[in-house]
C-alpha cells in the first residue's frame, strides 16, 4: 500500500467545506419554509379580514331586521297592511272588459353540437 502523506489542514478544509455545504443547503430549506408559512399567513389574514366584513354585514342586518323601520316596510309591501289615514287603492278591471291572458312564450331548443353530444355522453350526470 502506498503511503500517503495525510495533510490535517487539507482534512480539515474539507470537512469544512463539507459542512459549510450542509449549513447553507438547512438554511435554504427554512427560507422556503418561512416564504410558504408566510403566504399561508396572509391567505388566513384575508380570510379572517373577510369573516370579519360578513360579520360586521350580519349584524348591521339583524340589527335593521329587529327595526321597527323593518316590521313597518314589511307591513306595507308584503303584508299589505295599512296605516290609520291611509286610502287603500285596489285596482278593479272595467265592466264588460275581457281579461289579459300573459301567454309565456316556449323556449326553443338550441340544437347541440356534436363535441357537446360527445361530452354530455362520457362525462354528463
Amino acid at each position: 500500500m502506498p503511503n500517503v502523506p495525510i495533510n490535517v489542514r487539507r482534512v480539515l478544509v474539507t470537512i469544512g467545506i463539507i459542512v459549510l455545504v450542509f449549513v447553507v443547503l438547512e438554511f435554504n430549506r427554512r427560507l422556503e419554509e418561512l416564504s410558504l408559512l408566510n403566504k399561508k399567513k396572509e391567505a388566513v389574514r384575508a380570510e379572517a379580514t373577510q369573516i370579519m366584513q360578513t360579520q360586521v354585514a350580519l349584524e348591521t342586518a339583524v340589527a335593521y331586521a329587529n327595526s321597527t323601520a323593518a316590521v313597518e316596510e314589511w307591513a306595507r309591501t308584503d303584508g299589505h297592511y295599512i296605516k290609520d289615514g291611509d286610502l287603500p287603492v285596489v285596482p278593479v278591471e272595467a265592466p264588460g272588459a275581457a281579461p289579459i291572458e300573459l301567454s309565456t312564450p316556449i323556449p326553443t331548443p338550441t340544437p347541440m353540437q356534436n363535441w357537446e353530444v360527445w361530452r354530455e355522453l362520457f362525462f354528463g350526470e
